[in-house]
């Protein structure tokens, strides 16, 4: 049953593909990796993997390169269908098994995967623990589930001030342009991803926060933080207004280079399925 979430959700990735790309691709952990790059070295051993929210394709690119890319096989779901055009472009990634689907109601067999990675997507998701038993069901024993959720600005940088600056805009909308609740926020933390997924088969979790810095040129930092789903239905005009002002207190910020400093936390949640 599609929710109001997820209409929400696939309204947005229709107006605006490859949203989370264009905001996060560039960032990188300390040692250069991008958020992407962590995860795909999570299932480096998988052969078969499934990218739950792929939207447009990227990390499914990044596990289609090399030789060991070539190799494996590849599927990918999202509730887009625009994401999943783009993500049919990509190198490599036209081979793969890409669905319209939900995470609740997967249209895979039994123990087809033994990798699952998901970016910035299971925090989204309505009725958590069925998409746990979903991948459990999905997941052959000792398979490996690596996902990244947001965790929020690292302090003191633009991305603190955007959720500032953001918040009471956000609180005063009127309720028809104020964003649905998205997601189950237990699975932000440790303790709430165990909750969720040790019931479902899952081994505990192993479980990592990371730097991401996303620092640059005034208007690719703008693009960073001005593409949350917050601003999805919040009035134009307040939303120009949020960018002007954001604008003009970031440019306080600057360094000497002309750059913005801006970074964010994520979380790097890998769990293995246990034997049945």
């Amino acid at each position: 049953m599609t929710t109001v979430q997820e209409e929400f959700l696939r309204t947005f990735h229709a107006a605006h593909p490859a949203v989370t790309v264009r905001a996060m691709a560039h960032g990188r952990a300390e040692g250069g990796r991008s958020s992407y790059e962590i995860l795909r070295d999570r299932v480096a051993a998988c052969g078969r993997v499934l990218d739950l929210g792929c939207g447009d394709g990227l990390l499914l690119e990044l596990l289609a390169a090399g030789k060991a890319g070539a190799r494996r096989s590849l599927a990918g779901i999202d509730l887009s269908a625009e994401e999943l055009t783009l993500a049919r472009g990509r190198p490599g990634v036209g081979r793969a098994d890409l669905r319209v689907a939900r995470a609740q109601q997967l249209p895979f067999q039994d123990g087809r995967f033994d990798g699952c990675v998901s970016h910035m997507a299971l925090m989204l998701m309505s009725e958590a623990e069925q998409v746990a038993a979903e991948l459990a069901r999905v997941l052959e024993p000792g398979g490996t589930l690596a996902v990244v959720v947001g965790g929020g600005p690292a302090g003191g940088e633009a991305y603190e001030l955007f959720v500032r600056l953001l918040k009471p805009l956000f609180q005063g909308a009127p309720a028809g342009r104020r964003m649905p609740p998205l997601g189950d926020r237990r699975v932000r933390d440790r303790e709430g991803f165990d909750a969720v997924f040790r019931p479902a088969g899952f081994g505990p979790v192993e479980w990592e926060t990371v730097r991401i810095d996303l620092s640059g040129p005034p208007e690719r930092v703008w693009r960073t933080v001005g593409t949350t789903y917050d601003l999805g239905m919040l009035d134009p005009a307040v939303t120009a207004g949020l960018r002007a002002r954001f604008e003009a207190e970031s440019a306080a910020m600057a360094l000497p280079d002309g750059r913005v400093p801006c970074a964010m936390r994520v979380h790097v949640a890998t769990a293995v399925r246990r034997d049945s």
